[in-house]
């Protein structure tokens, strides 16, 4: 076990205060874990009564006075009937005995004990409660027991803890500033999807709104790919079931796929036989039956384009490129908004290269992904290397081939000039890759674009080209995806944004406010002006007062207000009321505004604010 940094021990140490004050509060509570994470700590806890936000309020106050009370952390070893004995003394055999038969024969078994507090635990802790200066409980949730939705529910009580009240009080106003950017919230404001339960959980219906959003996204890149050189192309969402047999995909993501579809024939044949669901499924891995499979990955696809014609090295590099929609079974319990769906529309390519190419393809998709966050003001990233772990099984192809792939990203990595780490384990199964890990504004980490080398691939699937010595040679595929996901970019981006899209992106760029029924038809003229010229508008027909009206505006996030009055009608101007600014911008005519909107969007220009629009306005 690696060993814990100081913020990590602290927070590590709270967990334990929070187990401790639960005893005191709620004696006939079982405890499971209770970790150290990345923003805090929790502690999964059996309880009969469903815990409150009063509840949280009391064991706060009760950690407080264990805080208080200075005790000491002590760790001790025994062995395992010892811990056994430990553990059925404390009564908290429920979870605790399971934990203990995780630790491996020859591991320690340690516990550690602060105050009449004593669990099972690896460590490590500071010395002394007092050493915990500022921590927060945050929430409770349900969590199943080792995250198998077949066992028991238990309550997951969310804290956090920092070596200061300054660090703490700042973690939680970005809190609070994310419950403000919440794409879920947003997004129903702002009518951007909607998810629905006769649908299914985790499938994104894209409302005109926000489908507007993703189009612009979309043709932004596609016009990216078309000066790079990439064939745009469309293929099925569902294959036969042997393609991902080939390509790995099944049965390596089996239990993150949808269930395959039997071919109509084998499944008669089948039920003639009142063959089991389960014998079933062992027939179509074996291949004794035919099956379909809702695509988890668009590889496969791209690799039978590839495949589909000889090609020349003179032909290479091949790059493909597809707004390809895959489906994934995530467990109901990790959907989240848009960020963590079924079903997910990827901004996905392949390219198909010679090895002397590779350095300058990879540069070239890295350039693109730079593009995509420069363009929309995420200049704040790191570089994540995913290497394989050479002590698991879970890799295919050749130790050669992989190191040739990872010397690559690293090479590349390096020309980035950015911060970047090497981490072991998270590769591919099929090569490894370089993650793009994004800070918005509020100092979240996102990880959005990936770029990814593959040897095994062209192996499994027999792909090759005729080199110049008219001899057969194998490509090297790299997959790359700058958005990755474009339902999870867009859940990013109203986050990043709090929903104050720049100008070219925003669903809706111009309102008109006529202030009275007499101008509506100066309004008409104008509205549709701006639509000749491309510009999505629209008209606030209510008859309320103009207040009203720019409330309404600001609410629904338009960047540019246009006030009609008499006089701007009179002289063929218009009142600009913008985000950037919102006093009056002055008077100007129809003409002038138009111009400056169409170099708006033409430029992709970012909101004038820094923040591009902090949390208030949001």
């Amino acid at each position: 076990m690696k060993a814990m940094t100081p913020i990590e021990e602290i927070r590590h140490s709270c967990s334990h205060v929070l187990a401790a004050a639960l005893l005191r509060l709620f004696p006939e509570t079982q405890l499971d874990v209770g970790p150290p994470t990345d923003n805090g700590f929790y502690y999964d806890v059996d309880l009969d009564r469903k815990l409150t936000a009063e509840d949280l309020i009391a064991i706060e106050a009760e950690m407080q006075k264990i805080i208080k009370e200075n005790q000491k952390f002590e760790r001790t070893e025994c062995s395992r009937e010892e811990a056994v004995a430990r553990i059925k003394s404390i009564g908290q055999e429920r979870f605790k005995l399971g934990r203990l038969d995780d630790i491996p024969e020859g591991e320690p078994i340690s516990f550690y004990q602060n105050g009449e507090f004593i669990d099972l635990c690896a460590g490590s802790h500071v010395g002394y409660t007092k050493k915990i200066k500022a921590f927060k409980l945050l929430s409770i949730a349900g969590a199943y027991h080792r995250g198998d939705e077949k066992n028991r529910q238990l309550q997951r009580i969310y804290g956090t803890a920092f070596a200061s009240k300054q660090e703490l009080a700042d973690y939680l106003e970005q809190l609070e500033q994310a419950k403000a950017r919440d794409h879920r919230k947003l997004g129903r404001e702002l009518k951007l999807f909607h998810i629905d339960e006769a649908v299914g959980q985790g499938m994104i219906l894209w409302k005109g709104r926000g489908a507007t959003i993703r189009r612009e996204l979309q043709d932004f890149i596609s016009e990216e790919l078309r000066m790079a050189g990439y064939d745009q192309v469309f293929t099925p969402h569902i294959g036969k079931l042997e393609l991902f047999q080939t390509s790995g995909h099944f049965p390596y993501y089996k239990d993150s796929q949808f269930p395959p579809i039997v071919e109509r024939e084998s499944l008669d044949a089948m039920a003639a036989k009142n063959t089991s669901c389960a014998a079933l499924s062992e027939q179509l891995e074996s291949g004794e039956a035919n099956g379909f499979l809702l695509r988890p990955m668009n590889c496969p696809m791209h690799i039978k384009i590839f495949d589909s014609e000889p090609h020349s090295y003179r032909d290479l590099p091949v790059r493909i490129a597809e707004f390809g929609t895959v489906y994934r079974w995530e467990q109901s319990g990790e959907l989240n908004g848009m960020t963590r769906v079924r079903g997910f529309t990827q901004d996905d390519a392949h390219i198909f290269c010679t090895e002397e190419q590779l350095p300058a393809e990879i540069h070239g998709c890295l350039d693109l992904v730079k593009t995509v966050f420069d363009t929309l003001g995420m200049e704040d990233f790191r570089v994540r290397i995913g290497l394989r772990d050479p002590d698991s099984s879970k890799y295919v192809g050749e130790p050669a081939e992989w190191d040739k792939a990872e010397d690559a990203l690293r090479a590349a990595a390096r020309s980035l000039n950015a911060n970047f780490t090497e981490e072991p384990g998270e590769a591919a199964f099929y090569g490894p890759k370089i993650d793009f890990v994004v800070k918005d504004v509020i100092g979240r980490e996102w990880q959005l674009g990936t770029v990814q080398v593959d040897y095994t691939l062209p192996e499994r699937f027999n792909l090759s080209y005729i080199g110049p010595d008219n001899e057969k040679h194998r490509p090297v595929m790299i997959h790359r995806a700058p958005f990755g996901s474009m339902e999870r970019f867009v859940g990013v981006l109203i986050e990043h944004f709090a929903g104050n899209f720049p100008t070219w992106l925003a669903p809706e760029q111009v309102r008109l406010l006529p202030m009275n029924d007499e101008l509506r038809d100066y309004a008409a003229k104008l509205e549709k002006k701006l639509k000749a010229a491309k510009i999505r508008v629209s008209t606030d027909r209510y008859t309320d007062k103009l207040g009203a009206k720019i409330r309404r505006a600001e609410l629904d996030k338009v960047p540019h207000m246009l006030i009609l009055g008499g006089r701007e009608a009179e002289e063929n101007k218009v009142s600009v009321r913008s985000r950037a600014n919102k006093a009056l911008d002055g008077t100007k005519t129809f003409e002038a505004f138009l111009g400056e909107m169409l170099d708006e969007i033409a430029s992709k220009r970012l909101p004038d604010s820094p923040a591009q629009a902090n949390s208030k306005s949001a």
